[in-house]
């Protein structure tokens, strides 16, 4: 049963007629209906989804042909899962991961009504991948993994390639796309991209406005706040740092604008993921807002993405830290988060986070 509109030809369609090159990914996006999936009327819309330009640049990236073995982690609404099918062609192969057992059972019940028989949904966590059907010419992955795995790489064919949101700090919200080549089982780094997707999970997320890692404390009364300190491992098993870190920010706080030009949010988290260290800190201060700075067990400071310096007093250690990396940023160029060299460190803790890091340096 097929679900594409019969309405006239579409540009990219037109295009390919008249002998266009046209981008692959283009064309499978005339075919493929992507509200069908993102808001089909048996189970409504589907809030564990991404732009479609995104996932069109994302699957552009990863270059996928015809006939190949491709794997995604997050499922989500299957549009992206009914693209790859689309692009890998009848003797290709997708198989699709989610943790959440309800995305993953429509998912594949709109495959098969539409009857894309070359794709298999599966429950599961993605971060261990899907051994069973690997080795895979080409992975994406839709959520951000705490960093890349070892069983990714693993189960990539040699000369494979990976696109993937990476965290380029232990803090959240912090990622860039990367696109990622394996070659005799060992990851390269070919380009980042600035983005980034959901935390991948060992549950179904249900609150989608706070992070789902890295969070050192959160309050929900009287009105839901949060912080991350890269410097955790220094904490007390209370999280008294990290608490009342969150408290000076919240209670009368010294608050200043920036002075800067206009606030470049990519830019500069990416910056400061490249250069703060540990007292590298995200906060959510206020539901629409993330804030980004420095802080110790005894001072803090942060710019919220509307450009407003937030600091424990005015004249607060941390502030005069803050202030030094905004005009390092600013001195530097506010460089694009491209443009930043890159590194994968191999990581391993014995205790299952087997993989490599993501770091940046200017």
């Amino acid at each position: 049963m097929s679900f594409t509109c019969p309405e006239q030809l579409h540009t990219c369609t037109r295009l390919s007629l008249q002998g266009v090159n046209v981008p692959p990914v283009a064309l499978a996006a005339e075919t493929v209906p992507e509200r069908h999936y993102t808001h089909h009327e048996g189970r409504g819309a589907t809030p564990h989804r991404s732009n479609p330009k995104v996932i069109h640049r994302e699957l552009t990236t990863l270059d996928v042909r015809p006939d190949m073995n491709v794997a995604e982690f997050g499922t989500g609404s299957g549009y992206s899962g009914a693209l790859l099918a689309h692009l890998v062609g009848p003797q290709g192969t997708v198989t699709s991961l989610d943790i959440d057992d309800y995305l993953v059972r429509w998912a594949g019940l709109i495959h098969h009504q539409r009857g894309v028989g070359n794709i298999r949904c599966h429950t599961a966590d993605g971060t261990a991948g899907f051994a069973d059907r690997a080795p895979y010419d080409r992975i994406v992955a839709w959520c951000t993994p705490p960093l890349l795995p070892r069983a990714w790489v693993d189960q990539t064919a040699d000369g494979g390639l990976i696109v993937a949101p990476l965290p380029i700090a232990a803090v959240p919200n912090m990622t860039l796309v990367a696109k990622i080549r394996v070659s005799g089982c060992q990851p390269s780094v070919e380009a980042v991209f600035n983005g980034g997707y959901i935390e991948a999970t060992t549950s179904p997320k249900t609150d989608l406005d706070l992070p789902g890692r890295w969070i050192d404390w959160e309050n929900r009364v009287p009105a839901p706040s949060w912080i991350s300190v890269a410097w955790r491992e220094g904490d007390d098993d209370l999280h008294t740092g990290a608490r009342t870190t969150l408290d000076r920010l919240l209670n009368n706080a010294h608050t200043e604008p920036y002075d800067g030009p206009k606030l470049d949010w990519p830019s500069w988290r990416t910056w400061a993921a490249a250069t703060a260290g540990p007292q590298l800190t995200m906060a959510g201060l206020n539901p629409d807002l993330w804030a980004l700075g420095h802080s110790t067990p005894t001072t803090a400071a942060v710019i919220q993405q509307d450009a407003t310096v937030l600091a424990d007093t005015v004249d607060s250690p941390s502030l005069t830290a803050l202030r030094g990396w905004l005009s390092a940023w600013e001195d530097a160029g506010r460089p694009a988060p491209e443009t930043h060299r890159t590194t994968l460190v191999r990581y391993d803790d014995g205790q299952g986070a087997d993989g490599w890091n993501l770091r940046l340096t200017p």
